[in-house]
């Protein structure tokens, strides 16, 4: 198989694996039909035994996971688009869900995320931001393992108590490491606590082939992560430079290693800072070569950046609506985008269109566009709608996998390291009760607990009594009255013997 059939116009529109690492763009409006194309692309990679990794901000995707049943519009569309092997069937799917709740637990480490991507997460400042590259500098040169949100607030604590230590490092503000911290509890009150810990996923892991030979289906359950879209956006970032930096090069493959579906493309770059962008920019120009493919989904091309646009070679671009000047206006750009075809005007068509209809341009030969044709997008085989609840346990209690990363692992680092460092126990009579060698764990208290601990001595301690403490301080001050006469009577007695 070296093709995905996506619909029929004047000819069949087909999507060759050889150019789908070359990147490619879904758009248009609500309800056009922009997920069923996304679903018959899934499916289509999936029997060419290419992964997927998709995230399902619906809920519609899941049913990717059941066969789906005759139905007469699907039934008519498969005439109207000329398939002659339309089979209903299942695919295989592994469910993922950041806080565990509808697929298996998916985290990575605070080491992982870095401080570029948790400062874009948390909205720093320049300044807030440069103390968070202090924190995991004096991480690194220690060797203090990041993983979780207490490991990075415990290394914040330390390196704030100890900035004349660690002043080659730059200027540690407190105001700075104050705000810092704020910043990570309003990131663990939208649930990001969960995201940040271990087993951390292993890449490996997405690219996995069915043992009938069909591209596993990675599908990330995203309803309740979007209401966090910088979460959702980041996360969706990292997993794109981790895969990145993970891979070797390929060059131009017969099909791709991994395709990545991002949906809701525009919170990517929806107040992202230049090198942000320019950083999103650069992986998609080069992961490429690493044979993976990335489809953004999103209402309008214009919510993407013109030099990401450039990069995306093959294009379904259903409705748009042209009641607002901006709407003319990406209309207008969608239009532009295309190779023209004779037949129509591109502009026209992309406001005519009926629900799953869409302008379908692919790379050819020699990765040159092929000329824009209005196609019926293919029916898909799984089910059009979500799966049950009943229904996704299944498949998740069946993932050999998935089930690897449901238990979270907390082992040694920064927070623990730290917590010791602080509490050396001081020698104590052989009566007093024995002390815990590590804080509470989630107390989510500062470092400064152990000190406060240790202002409060249990009773049989050699702490002085407040009785005792005064009667030895009158002994001193009587000591030294009869010191200073002493002192004063020797002094004149030398005196005078020398006038004499």
């Amino acid at each position: 198989m070296s093709q995905i059939l996506i619909g029929k116009g004047h000819y069949q529109q087909w999507l060759e694996l050889a150019y789908a690492n070359r990147h490619g763009l879904i758009a248009g409006a609500t309800g056009t039909g922009k997920t069923v194309t996304l679903q018959v692309l899934a499916e289509g990679f999936s029997k060419a035994g290419v992964p997927v990794f998709m995230a399902d901000v619906k809920g519609d995707l899941s049913g990717l996971s059941q066969a789906g049943k005759p139905h007469p519009k699907v039934d008519e569309r498969i005439v109207q688009t000329g398939i002659t092997d339309h089979a209903f069937s299942a695919f295989p799917v592994t469910f993922w869900d950041v806080f565990g709740r509808q697929g298996h637990p998916l985290r990575t480490t605070i080491s992982e995320m870095g401080p570029l991507l948790l400062a874009r997460l948390m909205d720093l400042s320049d300044a807030q931001e440069g103390v968070l590259h202090i924190a995991f500098a004096v991480a690194d040169d220690k060797g203090l393992l990041l993983l979780d949100l207490k490991d990075l607030r415990a290394m914040l604590n330390h390196v704030s108590e100890n900035a004349k230590e660690f002043a080659a490092y730059g200027l540690v503000s407190t105001a700075s490491v104050s705000a810092v911290q704020r910043k990570l509890l309003e990131l663990e009150a939208q649930g990001a606590e969960s995201f940040f810990g271990e087993p951390a996923l292993d890449i490996s892991d997405l690219m996995r082939v069915a043992p009938d030979g069909r591209g596993m289906v990675n599908i990330l359950a995203a309803d309740e992560l979007m209401r966090a879209p910088k979460l959702y956006s980041t996360f969706l970032l990292w997993l794109l430079s981790e895969l990145f930096e993970t891979l070797p090069e390929v060059g131009d493959a017969e099909k791709p290693k991994l395709v990545f579906f991002f949906d809701e493309a525009h919170l990517l770059f929806d107040e992202a800072p230049k090198a942000l962008r320019d950083k999103v920019e650069q992986v998609v120009r080069l992961i490429r070569s690493k044979g993976v493919g990335v489809y953004f989904i999103t209402q309008s091309p214009l919510d993407v950046p013109e030099d990401v646009l450039g990069q995306l070679g093959n294009r379904v671009q259903h409705a748009l609506r042209a009641f607002t000047p901006k709407d003319q206006k990406a209309v207008k750009s969608a239009a532009e985008t295309f190779r023209a075809n004779p037949a129509f005007k591109t502009a026209d068509a992309i406001t005519e269109m009926g629900v799953g209809e869409a302008l379908v341009s692919t790379l050819g030969k020699g990765g040159v566009p092929n000329i824009v044709d209005c196609a019926i997008i293919c029916p898909p085989c799984s089910r059009i709608g979500a799966a049950t609840v009943q229904e996704r346990q299944a498949v998740m209690a069946a993932s050999s996998v998935g089930r690897g990363y449901d238990t979270a692992i907390d082992r040694e680092s920064a927070y623990e390291l730290l917590a010791k460092k602080v509490e050396a126990p001081a020698p104590k009579p052989s009566t007093a009760m024995p002390r815990s060698t590590s804080l509470p764990r989630n107390t989510g208290m500062p470092r400064s607990e152990p000190r406060a601990e240790q202002r409060s001595k249990p009773q049989g301690s050699n702490r002085q009594s407040y009785g005792e403490t005064a009667v030895k301080s009158v002994i001193r001050s009587v000591g030294s009255s009869i010191g200073r006469e002493i002192t004063k009577s020797i002094m004149r007695g030398i005196m005078g013997s020398l006038r004499k």
